[in-house]
């Protein structure tokens, strides 16, 4: 959104407009509490960024107009509206098509974007480390392409104006840059691969170290990086803003068992996420998929807070993580007034605790459940490991801890911390004297 631009023959810098008028459509009168929700949290979006939110408009929508969306009557009123209000840009909750955002810029004489280009924006502004500013600049890439028209329509206008008879200075410079753009993108990818797999080393590394880790997932300004804070001291970004955090953070701390663990903050879920960017929030939830433990943290303030927790579950779902152990933390109860809602989640979830990141409530409670999980997460098993079965011994010391490990004729023998979930992999080979052996 930094680049200048052309609507019709007004020109515009993005970065230095100020104010926003935010709109959102609904189908059935049922729906329009969830479209305000929505605009609700667009608009905390817009403010992210940097605008000043002027108006919010949920709008009634029966069938989607291909050339603007919402249908020209309505479109009239949003134009009078953003008008009367003074909004430098008007922000669609839903995706719109280069073609809609076009027509639409000619119509309201300022630019128009949706949630997908202002999420990216926001995604630009936030990512710190190398692999989330490549994801980011991989979806803003494949936004793009379809968009180069609406950035170079007005070298198509001067040409036309000439009586050029062959492709414009506009369609030149398109298949230009549509090219370079995917020469872009395949390098990107390449990138990214090679990111991935340096990660994935120091994963292994984690593991073998056997420090049990944690990750500290939830929607958007429940309260993670101030959960992490007061736990471990750390001075990790707490902003009042979605995405304060882009980039997972990891710390140590020491439970009161004198277990020391990993705690990994991660960016927060948001709904509605666009589907241009599910490679690139889903490339920042990774680690949570390679922690032993998540705790789940819900603002149980928040009028959707049993909705947002679903919602977290079913992305949990979507990344293969809904089967580790979950503690749910209902965070901010100190302004909870009612006090049934914490009875409700206790009864939908097994380990459920209520905390105040900001006061130090409930945080023995949590931290003796944290200590808890622990305890029943790995297992030290001794085993007798015949050498045609190496690839177990292999597995082991990839996924475990290994203690001791001696060689007897062509049997390996083995004592080693794995996690809980594999013992079934070594039963037949374990040792008499193994902890994990059934009398």
């Amino acid at each position: 959104m930094k680049e200048d631009r052309l609507y019709e023959d007004i020109k515009y810098d993005i970065s230095d407009l100020k104010t926003a008028l935010v709109a959102g459509g609904y189908d059935r009168a049922a729906d329009l509490p969830l479209c305000k929700e929505h605009l609700d949290e667009l608009a905390s979006l817009a403010d992210t960024y940097g605008f000043e939110v002027v108006a919010k408009e949920p709008c009634s929508i029966r069938t989607i107009d291909a050339a603007l969306y919402f249908g020209k009557g309505k479109i009239q009123e949003l134009k009078e509206k953003a008008e009367k209000v003074g909004a430098d840009v008007v922000i669609f909750d839903e995706e719109i098509s280069p073609n809609q955002q076009r027509n639409l810029e000619k119509i309201f004489k300022r630019p128009v974007i949706d949630r997908t280009e202002l999420i990216l924006e926001i995604f630009s502004q936030r990512a710190q480390t190398k692999e989330a500013m490549l994801q980011v600049e991989l979806a803003k890439s494949h936004y793009q392409l379809p968009r180069l028209k609406r950035l170079w329509t007005h070298l198509s206008r001067q040409t036309a104006g000439a009586g050029g008879a062959t492709k414009g200075a506009g369609e030149r410079q398109i298949e230009i840059d549509r090219r370079l753009i995917r020469k872009r993108i395949s390098k990107l990818n390449r990138e990214i691969k090679e990111v991935q797999r340096q990660r994935e080393t120091q994963r292994h590394a984690r593991v073998r170290s056997g420090i049990p880790t944690f990750a500290i997932i939830g929607y958007t300004n429940v309260g993670k990086s101030t959960l992490l804070n007061a736990l471990t001291e750390a001075e990790v970004l707490m902003e009042d803003k979605l995405f304060a955090t882009l980039d997972t953070t990891t710390r140590k701390f020491i439970l009161p068992n004198h277990q020391e663990i990993l705690l990994i903050d991660t960016v927060g879920f948001i709904r509605k996420i666009p589907h241009t960017l599910v490679a690139a929030f889903k490339s920042t939830l990774e680690e949570a998929v390679y922690t032993d433990i998540l705790l789940h943290l819900v603002d149980v303030n928040h009028p959707l807070a049993e909705e947002h927790a679903e919602s977290t579950y079913e992305v949990l779902k979507e990344l293969g993580s809904k089967e580790k152990p979950i503690i749910t933390v209902l965070n901010k109860v100190d302004l909870l007034q009612n006090k049934t809602l914490i009875a409700r989640f206790k009864l939908k979830y097994p380990r459920v605790v209520p905390i105040s990141a900001k006061t130090g409530e409930g945080f023995e409670e949590l931290m003796k459940m944290m200590a808890s999980v622990v305890k029943d997460l790995r297992k030290v098993v001794k085993v007798r490991i015949p050498q045609k079965d190496y690839a177990l011994v292999s597995e082991l010391m990839e996924e475990g801890r290994v203690i001791t490990q001696d060689y007897e004729g062509n049997d390996i023998l083995m004592e080693v911390e794995i996690p809980a979930v594999m013992e079934h992999k070594v039963k037949e080979y374990l040792e008499d004297d193994s902890p994990c052996k059934s009398p």
